[in-house]
């Protein structure tokens, strides 16, 4: 009997569905700011090579699908990237003492 190689990898995405909230929601808030660091560099590593799909194909059409999950990857990426700043920035300011 061989397995369906669509099953398998979905059964692979739903493990690590919850595999990642569970390491996700077992992370103490002090290393919340070192974890959302972490995040940001692969993402950027994310958009290296999203810009390389983005550019794949030839010049005739532009919208191809590598093109297209290219600049969505970008989107995306550029995204997680800017959240994971200001997650990181505001982390950083309920560590500061308070004026008074």
């Amino acid at each position: 009997m061989e397995i369906d190689p669509f099953i398998f990898r979905l059964s692979i995405f739903i493990l690590s569905i919850f595999v990642g909230y569970y390491v996700v929601w077992s992370v103490t808030p002090s290393l919340h700011t070192p974890l959302m660091s972490v995040t940001n560099a692969i993402s950027s590593v994310i958009i290296v090579g999203a810009i390389i799909a983005a550019l794949a194909g030839s010049n005739d059409n532009v919208f191809e699908m590598s093109n297209i999950f290219g600049f969505l990857a970008i989107v995306l990426a550029a995204v997680n990237i800017f959240g994971g700043f200001l997650v990181t920035q505001r982390m950083l300011q309920m560590y500061k003492k308070k004026k008074k």
